[in-house]
């Protein structure tokens, strides 16, 4: 028993209906020594471990797409100078209009109802998914600055953030924090 709370019992002695009603200022008091006593996991402490990183979980730092690169083992390149895991680019239909072709490969073999799409806004979904499957170490991208290119990084960055926050968090815990209840 602490000595907060032996103190406590000597100052008030406890009778059976004192006892019942000073339970509840108890718990208070030994909840109190031990939150004084704990470490506590805040955001405050897990932007700093990231920071220390050279990332935030508050905002899209320059190196963003080096950071994603590096953490999910892939290139995302726009020349097409080697045989990629994964493609998207443009093609023309028969009477003139324009679809992308996302596909396994360099685009040889494409399954015109799994792998094209009428709608480029598609496309985001689509690298993300290349991007964080583990299976694509290069991604051909017709025009590495469409929106549908920033729209599937920016998908891959919040996963990488959740990753790092995670592993930061368990890295408190191995040192002894704890996660705060409330949370």
């Amino acid at each position: 028993m602490s000595d907060s709370v032996k103190k406590y019992f000597e100052d008030n002695p406890p009778t059976m209906g004192h006892f019942a009603n000073n339970a509840t200022e108890i718990a208070k008091i030994k909840l109190k020594e031990m939150m004084a006593t704990k470490k506590l996991i805040t955001d405050e402490l897990i932007e700093k471990r990231l920071k220390d990183r050279g990332i935030s979980m508050y905002e899209q730092v320059d190196n963003s797409l080096e950071k994603i690169k590096e953490h999910y083992n892939v290139e995302i390149v726009d020349d097409w100078n080697k045989t990629p895991d994964f493609s998207i680019y443009p093609e023309s239909t028969a009477d003139g209009y324009e679809v992308w072709v996302a596909t396994s490969g360099d685009g040889r073999d494409v399954c015109i109802n799994e792998d094209v799409y009428y709608y480029e806004s598609d496309l985001g979904d689509v690298l993300y998914q290349a991007i964080t499957d583990g299976y694509n170490e290069m991604i051909y991208v017709d025009d590495i600055d469409s929106q549908y290119v920033e729209d599937g990084i920016m998908q891959a960055w919040e996963d990488y953030i959740n990753d790092m926050i995670q592993e930061v968090e368990d890295e408190l815990i191995d040192e002894g924090y704890i996660k705060d209840e409330e949370e």
